[in-house]
């Protein structure tokens, strides 16, 4: 059964785009993980502070052994870097589900 995590950041106003640009510069670092199965970036609307970085995997045992690799940590080693120290989220929440039921386009 897969697993989902959410990592909710929240990202003072004017900062965002700065977020987007370090996912976009490390988005390879998960794709080769074993048993990563997607990853998506959320930008907030409609009022909402928080963006979602959700990745999926194909189960939990998958996600703590990429959690606790080294290429985890160097990527987030190398963010703190790039902005100096300086962290762009306020608060950060990982929210952890299984996928009960999933569907997709038939194709018609």
């Amino acid at each position: 059964m897969s697993v989902v995590k959410i990592n909710a950041i929240t990202v003072p106003e004017g900062r965002g785009r700065e977020l987007e640009e370090r996912f976009a510069r490390r988005a390879a670092a998960v794709e080769n993980a074993p048993g990563f199965e997607g990853f998506e970036l959320l930008r907030p609307v409609g009022g909402e502070t928080r963006y979602f970085v959700y990745t999926r995997w194909e189960s939990e045992e998958a996600f703590q052994d990429w959690f606790n690799s080294q290429a985890f940590q160097q990527g987030h080693v190398q963010a703190s870097r790039e902005s100096s120290g300086s962290p762009i989220g306020t608060a950060a929440d990982l929210l952890s589900f299984e996928v009960v039921t999933s569907t997709g386009p038939t194709g018609e």
